[in-house]
């Protein structure tokens, strides 16, 4: 069944590959791009050609996660003119590299901002559309950072993460009585095909970047490089692109709750499974058991 699908940050990375990917499934995509008028405007042009080249219903829709205006009015855009919104991905994102102490408060809470914030932003808007017809998906794209090993000089960007994955987690039963479902793809370190890495900020806080250097030299370098030396040689950002359609397509309250996709194998998947069952198994002690699966608002 087409569903009308918008996905948060999609200029480029996950966001612009799970875009193509579900329309190419048959699927109504709307990729929301901030500033599609300036730096995003060859996104667009990208996006638009895809869909004339390959014959399917890629959209584009000016969307700033980190502006509610700018989000409710892509939201306000995408209902009319589809005529209603099934799907919600939340997957824009960004990472900052270096010393957790060099990074301002001010910094931190940027990354909280795109990362946290924004998917709350999102919901706001688009939940009572998903809400008032009794059915629906909200998408997460979260990581294994969460859970798996987490190297250092990405504090700030792994506890945003975490924080987006314990929002989706309380969401997910919150929203299961008015059956809207909830999946989250947990890609693992994709150093290449991606650019997460190439477009990642740094803290700001110099003097102490350079105490750091002077005990942790190279660190960063060598954080890139060990992570590329984990993963397969071909590992393929596009998988994750292929499991959000896998979930998509996957009958209404038979979706999976989370879903790997992580070449180099960090750990993530056995600690997530222990956690997973945990909150199962409490839900069930407690006599919430219903809140595991979405159905119908009757």
């Amino acid at each position: 069944m087409d569903q009308v699908i918008v996905i948060t940050g999609a200029s480029s990375g996950f966001g612009a590959m799970s875009a193509r990917a579900l329309a190419d499934a048959g699927h109504t995509v709307y990729a929301g791009i901030r500033d599609t008028e300036g730096r995003n405007a060859p996104a667009v042009t990208d996006a638009a050609d895809y869909a004339g080249a390959h014959g399917v219903d890629l959209r584009t829709v000016e969307m700033d996660v980190a502006d509610q205006a700018s989000v409710d009015a892509a939201i306000a855009t995408i209902t009319r003119d589809a005529g209603r919104l099934d799907v919600v991905v939340h997957n824009a994102g960004h990472m900052v590299l270096g010393p957790t102490e060099a990074f301002t408060p001010e910094q931190v809470a940027a990354v909280y901002d795109v990362n946290v914030l924004s998917t709350q932003r999102v919901n706001r808007a688009a939940l009572p559309h998903l809400r008032a017809q009794g059915h629906g998906l909200v998408l997460w794209v979260g990581s294994t950072s969460t859970r798996g090993g987490t190297p250092p000089y990405l504090a700030p960007y792994f506890a945003a993460k975490a924080a987006m994955d314990s929002l989706a987690v309380s969401y997910a039963a919150e929203l299961a009585r008015f059956g809207v479902d909830t999946s989250i793809v947990v890609p693992g370190s994709f150093t290449s095909g991606t650019n997460h890495f190439a477009h990642a900020g740094h803290a700001t806080d110099e003097a102490v970047v350079e105490a750091y250097e002077q005990r942790y030299a190279g660190l960063m370098d060598q954080v890139g490089a060990r992570l590329a030396e984990l993963a397969p040689n071909d590992a393929d950002p596009a998988e994750v692109a292929r499991a959000m359609v896998r979930i998509v397509d996957t009958p209404a309250g038979q979706r999976p709750f989370r879903v790997h996709v992580d070449p180099a194998d960090d750990g993530a998947e056995v600690v997530n499974a222990v956690g997973d069952r945990i909150r199962t198994e409490f839900y069930r002690r407690i006599g919430l058991d219903d809140l595991l699966t979405s159905h119908g608002a009757g």
